[in-house]
């Protein structure tokens, strides 16, 4: 459990620096609450809690719907478009970092030399990328669902062992058990205790 959650954090904590660099602010909530619940589970693992074990696996399935949202946003489909500012809140106009920065991308600012358009306006031109933008957001979306599966069937196995711990266990000293120090035995030898006095 300890190697898959470590594999998760790396991929949601590299995921999360370049939906930073892209201002996407939803990413970016669903990438800080991952980070926390896989705390949690590895916790709840460790030192034998269930429920938090549920907790991850309740935000696991919800993890996966979301990645599964993320591609059909970048690959349009359902009347989704890429070109809106749905994942950043519609606070701002940023896109994808991978847009401009993607493998082999070249990046061009062309500013307008047209009269009466502000100075500081620039078009952006990105030409010779090796893979569009979108195909590297839906390759992470890919990865996170695969790494989430995983952990959900592990997840729900320790919960299985978990349940099957507490069945089984008996406490010392129970109904249908004898001390642990003492075999048992066929006959109790009674023996008189004696009284003790008054001390005056």
């Amino acid at each position: 459990m300890f190697s898959l959650c470590v594999f998760l954090q790396l991929a949601a904590l590299e995921r999360q620096i370049f939906d930073f660099l892209g201002f996407q602010w939803a990413p970016i909530l669903g990438n800080f609450l991952q980070i926390i619940v896989v705390i949690l589970g590895l916790f709840g693992t460790i030192q034998f809690r269930p429920r938090y074990i549920v907790v991850y696996t309740v935000w696991t399935a919800l993890w996966v719907t979301w990645n599964v949202f993320i591609i059909c946003f970048y690959l349009e489909v359902g009347g989704l478009s890429k070109e809106t500012d749905l994942m950043t809140f519609n606070i701002s106009m940023h896109r994808s970092w991978w847009r401009e920065h993607g493998p082999g991308c070249i990046r061009r600012v062309v500013r307008p030399s047209a009269p009466g358009i502000l100075e500081d306006y620039s078009y952006i031109s990105v030409t010779g990328c090796i893979i569009d933008f979108q195909y590297l957001e839906v390759i992470h979306s890919a990865i996170q669902i695969l790494l989430s599966l995983i952990g959900f069937v592990y997840a729900c196995y320790v919960i299985s062992l978990f349940l099957e711990e507490e069945e089984s266990f008996d406490f010392i000293g129970g109904l249908d058990t004898y001390s642990y120090r003492q075999p048992p035995q066929e006959h109790v030898e009674l023996k008189p205790v004696k009284p003790v006095g008054k001390v005056l």
